[in-house]
């Protein structure tokens, strides 16, 4: 990232995006608010919702899904005037995907091999 690898750091802060968006806890049908002033929460933290853990396979699938977004959206850009755009796409596909085959993750298979 020193070399502020733009590709990189734009597909990086999209799926982070994506992954906080996933632990974010839907609104509910009633909404946010009290039906009176006594009614409201009071004190740090009391209208904090606790957010959704993501299991490892669940952060797997969004980073794949992520990375697919892009190579489709280069896929659909075949005018040369769109070259550049579909280059940039399809390397920040690459660094999604470099992420989930890379040492540490789901996909990993040498920690399994003797």
């Amino acid at each position: 990232m020193r070399a502020r690898d733009r590709a990189a750091v734009s597909a990086l802060r999209t799926t982070l995006a994506a992954l906080d968006n996933a632990e974010a806890v839907p609104m509910d049908d009633a909404g946010p608010y009290a039906a009176a002033l006594e009614d409201t929460p009071v004190g740090v933290g009391s209208t904090e919702a606790v957010r959704h853990a993501l299991s490892e396979r669940g952060v797997v699938e969004i980073v794949r899904a992520e990375a697919g977004e892009r190579l489709a959206a280069a896929a659909r850009l075949t005018a040369p005037a769109h070259a550049e755009r579909a280059a940039r796409l399809r390397a920040e596909a690459a660094v999604l995907l470099r992420f989930l085959d890379g040492p540490g993750t789901a996909g990993d298979t040498a920690a399994q091999r003797p």
